[in-house]
């Protein structure tokens, strides 16, 4: 069935909480080989905040360069969410100004993109909800587990935002057009659905992770993917979006969101006209930047995604559509959004252009 994006998952999935962080938010150790990082944020699902950025770009630039230290495994505390997104009420409401409204996205692409060239298996534990921010975390790395609990979504075209944190390249070299239909929608993916589509490298049925977390804990980065072969478990079924598959790469293989729409409205089944019904929900200008986004990031390369990302955030800031979006579905919560064009029909290319053009502040890799 389509996405329909719940605003109490929205809420996490690009942040929901507030306030400093304290050492108890995320929690590093280590055992013999292996760095483990712990998201520790319970009852907001995980969600990750600046400081909390700071202190995982801090640790991995710590570990990068420990000869000693082999593997790094992350996680979330607790059995509800591995992370669920990143603080974008606190961006939207307290910013003075621009340049402090995109300090969290300058940070937070940062550390994505030191997990994207760690030297060092990288390995996530994607159990529970992984949204937004939570798949910047996880999706870099090397290697990512799910369990038939892990529930997978890019879901911010919802509030006036685009799918970020590289999504503008991983999303691009899913097999095509899955990213384009993922990002557009917000569809949400579980379990061994990640695994059929990439987004997942492993899965192993949640009774299993104790064992597993043991073994990647004694492992070395000669042994971690054999630990990771070996706890395996084998998949339960058929791809559950399969029988809808023709429908997807016919549609989102559409050169526009119009296209797609007008496609959509040709199949005319049940399943085409919850997705309309799901797109006409969306921000008409996140869509088109979505599209655009997705559409180039598979012929650019791994930096120039995220610098991309950027400029286009710079802008979504500007136009107010994401500050109209949090406000409609995460602070006053009347669910009524005022997009500004109201349809895709209306984003002219103009509109368009402006996400792409830098202004003032460039993103770089540390």
């Amino acid at each position: 069935m389509a996405c329909r994006i719940v605003p109490s998952l929205i809420s996490t999935a690009r942040l929901t909480a507030r306030g400093m962080t304290t050492a108890a938010e995320v929690h590093f150790s280590r055992s013999g080989k292996v760095g483990l990082i712990t998201l520790d944020r319970q009852k907001a699902l995980n969600a990750i905040n600046m400081n909390m950025v700071h202190q995982i770009t801090e640790n991995l630039v710590s570990w990068k360069g420990d000869a000693g230290l082999e593997v790094v495994c992350i996680e979330g505390a607790g059995p509800k969410a591995f992370c669920a997104g990143g603080d974008v009420i606190s961006i939207t409401k307290d910013a003075v100004d621009e340049s402090a409204a995109l300090n969290f996205f300058h940070d937070e692409f940062q550390m994505n993109h030191l997990i994207g060239t760690f030297p060092k298996p990288y390995v996530s534990l994607i159990h529970g909800i992984t949204m937004g921010g939570g798949v910047g975390l996880s999706l870099h790395g090397k290697y990512r587990v799910a369990t038939e609990r892990t529930l997978y979504a890019m879901p911010e075209t919802a509030i006036g935002y685009f799918p970020d944190v590289g999504g503008s390249y991983f999303l691009s070299r899913l097999e095509y057009p899955y990213g384009m239909f993922l990002g557009l929608t917000g569809h949400r993916i579980k379990g061994a659905d990640l695994k059929y589509l990439g987004i997942a490298t492993h899965y192993t049925e949640t009774e299993k992770l104790p064992a597993l977390k043991a073994a990647i804990m004694a492992s070395d980065e000669e042994s971690i993917a054999e630990v990771l072969a070996t706890n395996e478990s084998p998949l339960p079924g058929p791809f559950t979006l399969a029988p809808q598959a023709d429908l997807i790469k016919h549609c989102f293989s559409a050169p526009s969101v119009p296209e797609i729409l007008s496609r959509l409205d040709a199949d005319g089944s049940e399943f085409a006209l919850k997705l309309i019904k799901t797109l006409r929900r969306m921000s008409p200008r996140s869509l088109v930047v979505t599209h655009k986004l997705l559409s180039e990031g598979s012929s650019l390369g791994y930096e120039e995604c995220f610098a991309r990302e950027f400029v286009a955030a710079g802008e979504i800031y500007r136009s107010g559509e994401f500050t109209e979006g949090v406000r409609a579905l995460l602070v006053d919560k009347d669910n009524a959004p005022a997009w500004n064009p109201a349809t895709v029909e209306e984003v002219t290319q103009e509109m368009l252009d402006k996400y792409f053009v830098p202004q003032g502040r460039e993103w770089a890799p540390l």
